[in-house]
């Protein structure tokens, strides 16, 4: 944060301040475990917690403030000042609304079913060459993680680059009540979430309110491949620009993709520069192209842009190659959706030489709901219909389904499904070769990466 009175944050929380308003602070924590001196305190209660039980730790570890809807006379006299509100998690987005005005830098908000995170990081490369841009760091996208990172702006930050997600109806309209977006990106409409919105129409919609969010005066960039866009399009006050693969206003074409990345033409109105994506996985060139539209509507230059997306690199756990010992891994375990796991396929069954063997090791993919069977089921026929030569599944029932389905669409495939991690890499530590490639994948709750885990270690 750039340094900011108390006084100011309370007014931004609405709150009582009791101590000392003139004090400078510069940073908002949440985590009890991890408070420092000079930090505000947010006690936030959730479900199976209340923070107000750590206050009297944490204002014994030099926090400058703590901000609390109620007060234990067990606290005795704290060595801290307080800040009383009624609704903690609501003080939380209000000083994060009020921080956000009195900064004002350059908000992209950016949400979408699949690529959220990597087009995040895309943009931020790309707008960085433009002024100094912050981004959302790991998955800090929802109701909590988007006001802490609104608070994390410091001096000189002139754009932040704030991922939106969400999993049921109206929570988009919070994140943009407390942002404001000046520009959005929409990178898809996916099936992610579909257990709690019922239906693809439901996601579009939610997924929409961002852009129909964006100010009048400012840029909204959609996906020119998704069937959404056009009435997404409709419902904007901001100007649209449309950017994919083969088709739109900012257009990725001649693909070349090899075993470090994709080469291709992006066309700019008429301006053609040829761009290099050392990412894995061709369909990160419709994120590319996302993040080329923002940039080039932003008035940076496309010879810039591509130079940006030529040094690009991403969050961990997506697409993210690793050799272990001769045998390339490619570590997409971040999360998963269907449309993401048959991205990961298609990109798997690409890689590799003439005499590798290319292996899918899949988890189940959550927040399905009645979807959930039919969509394993879909993706283990996807699997068997490439050229592949093992699916491996590790948990429950869900992710049998892929390696099931997966056997019986190909007989001459591997398939075989494991009960634990640790199963799983003994398998491939015993039968994997030299050259052989391998992509882990699953919904974050499957934690596929443990299956590398093992595997390095045995």
């Amino acid at each position: 944060m750039i340094p900011i009175s108390l006084q100011a944050l309370a007014q931004f929380a609405a709150g009582t301040l009791r101590g000392n308003g003139s004090r400078l602070v510069t940073n908002v924590n949440t985590d009890s475990r991890k408070i420092t001196a000079g930090e505000v305190f947010v006690a936030l209660v959730g479900e199976k917690f209340d923070a107000h039980d750590f206050i009297p730790q944490v204002a014994a570890s030099g926090a400058a403030a703590v901000v609390v809807s109620k007060v234990n006379p067990a606290w005795g006299a704290l060595p801290c000042a307080t800040i009383e509100v009624g609704d903690t998690l609501l003080a939380l987005q209000n000083m994060a609304r009020g921080y956000r005005q009195h900064h004002a830098p350059q908000i992209i908000g950016l949400t979408g079913s699949n690529g959220k995170t990597s087009t995040k990081d895309l943009t931020a490369i790309v707008m960085a060459r433009k002024c100094q841009t912050r981004a959302t760091v790991g998955n800090l996208n929802n109701h909590i993680g988007l006001p802490l990172t609104l608070l994390s702006l410091r001096e000189g930050d002139q754009c932040c680059i704030a991922e939106m997600g969400m999993n049921h109806a109206g929570e988009i309209k919070v994140l943009t009540d407390i942002a404001k977006p000046d520009a959005g990106i929409i990178t898809n409409v996916g099936m992610a979430h579909i257990e709690y919105m019922g239906t693809q129409d439901a996601i579009a919609w939610e997924k929409g309110t961002l852009a129909a969010n964006v100010r009048a005066g400012g840029v909204v960039v959609l996906n020119a491949n998704d069937k959404y866009s056009e009435v997404i399009a409709r419902h904007c006050q901001a100007s649209v620009s449309m950017a994919g693969v083969g088709c739109g206003d900012v257009v990725a074409s001649d693909l070349r993709a090899d075993a470090t990345g994709t080469t291709f033409t992006l066309d700019f109105g008429g301006e053609k520069v040829e761009t290099r994506l050392p990412i894995l996985g061709e369909h990160m060139v419709g994120n590319a192209a996302l993040a080329a539209c923002m940039g080039w509507r932003q008035g940076i230059a496309p010879a810039d842009i591509a130079d940006a997306l030529n040094q690009a690199k991403l969050t961990g756990g997506r697409v993210e190659p690793k050799v272990v010992d001769g045998i390339q891994f490619i570590d997409d375990s971040y999360n998963a959706n269907p449309d993401s796991m048959l991205a990961g396929l298609r990109t798997l069954s690409r890689l590799g030489g003439e005499h590798s063997r290319r292996v899918a090791v899949l988890g189940r993919m959550g927040e399905l709901g009645p979807l959930a069977q039919a969509e394993h089921r879909r993706v283990g026929e996807f699997a068997g219909s490439l050229n592949l030569d093992a699916v491996f599944t590790v948990g429950g029932d869900e992710a049998a389904l892929i390696s099931e389905s997966a056997g019986r669409a190909n007989k001459a495939l591997q398939s075989r499904h494991f009960p634990d991690h640790a199963a799983c890499a003994a398998r491939l530590r015993e039968w994997l070769r030299e050259g052989d490639v391998v992509l882990l994948k699953g919904s974050r709750s499957a934690r596929m990466e443990q299956v590398l885990t093992h595997f390095s270690a045995s």
